[in-house]
């Protein structure tokens, strides 16, 4: 099954949709931040990145879902900056610090990818790229043209603009959203985002309409699809509740779904009360058994057993 992109690669529409995305970065309107500053003339403004995409760390990753790791692990490419900024971020110093990263042209990003393939990754796992689309758009071409040929993974907050994720139809395999809150105040306080519910509900369904259900191959790998993220936060079931609502009422039942519950403190989070400890067992299972009753039959759980073994324990 060929990725996606090199469709659009064939037709000369990828380097067109690079166009238009890299055009937009002239007064950007990437997401709903609408910062409107010029990032091609290096002005910067909330993901504090210009028109470079800046690149912390990669390598194979195997704390991602089992259908993404396989044998190899998931090609992870962790980006510097961020749209959404959420306060109890776990990379907050990658995310939000305006020194983090490496700033890379396409060609080097697109060196960066191939690696990761040699290297026997199953995928290309980038890791909050929102802000950094039209980059991305540009670096396959070149990746495409050097040989790759595994699936694009956009692992993202789910802070998105419909207009960017129309650029990147066909152009994406596999999206991966962290929905994390379903009340304005609630966005509001701990991302500044009070808009986030109605950007990520509409951007939940543009990524359905694209990719469809999570497509496993034979190999138990994903090849193609929708693979919905919800960070539990402590206290916030009732925001669990409406976001599995939303999800049940809009798209399928067969919709993969993954309730993390890793949540702790990081970042800013000392900056709220509430915030200041893990998530419970007892509010794990609660939220678990509110995705059963509402019919999901695609419950992505951790397979704590593949992970120690990983780790040689």
């Amino acid at each position: 099954m060929p990725i996606a992109a090199h469709a659009l690669h064939a037709r000369d529409l990828l380097r067109q949709r690079a166009d238009s995305a890299r055009r937009m970065l002239a007064c950007c309107t990437l997401c709903p931040r609408q910062c409107r500053v010029n990032r091609l003339a290096g002005e910067t403004g909330r993901c504090a990145t210009g028109a470079l995409a800046r690149i912390a760390s990669y390598g194979p990753h195997f704390g991602e879902e089992a259908p993404l790791v396989g044998q190899g692990g998931s090609g992870a490419i962790f980006l510097a900056g961020c749209n959404l900024c959420c306060c109890f971020c776990q990379n907050h110093d990658i995310s939000q610090g305006e020194e983090a990263g490496q700033e890379v042209d396409a060609h080097e990003f697109a060196s960066v990818m191939l690696e990761l393939q040699a290297m026997g990754c199953h995928n290309i796992n980038l890791v909050t790229p929102s802000h950094v689309a039209p980059q991305i758009a540009a670096a396959l071409i070149p990746a495409l043209e050097g040989g790759l040929d595994i699936p694009i993974v956009f692992n993202c907050g789910g802070y998105e603009s419909v207009e960017t994720l129309a650029l990147l139809d066909g152009v994406i395999d596999i999206y991966l959203p962290d929905i994390k809150f379903w009340r304005s105040d609630t966005a509001n306080r701990y991302a500044g985002a009070p808009d986030y519910p109605e950007r990520a509900g509409a951007a939940l369904a543009v990524m359905h309409r694209q990719v469809g259900d999570l497509v496993i191959g034979a190999d138990g790998l994903a090849r193609a699809g929708l693979l919905i993220r919800h960070l539990l936060m402590p206290g916030l079931l009732a925001e669990t509740e409406s976001i599995l609502r939303h999800i049940a009422a809009t798209l399928p039942p067969a919709t993969t779904i993954n309730i993390m519950a890793q949540y702790h403190p990081c970042g800013l989070a000392g900056q709220h009360a509430e915030l200041g400890r893990a998530v419970t067992g007892e509010e794990y299972r609660r939220a678990l058994a509110m995705a059963r009753a509402l019919g999901f039959t695609r419950l992505d759980t951790p397979d704590f057993a593949r992970m120690l073994r990983r780790l040689g324990l």
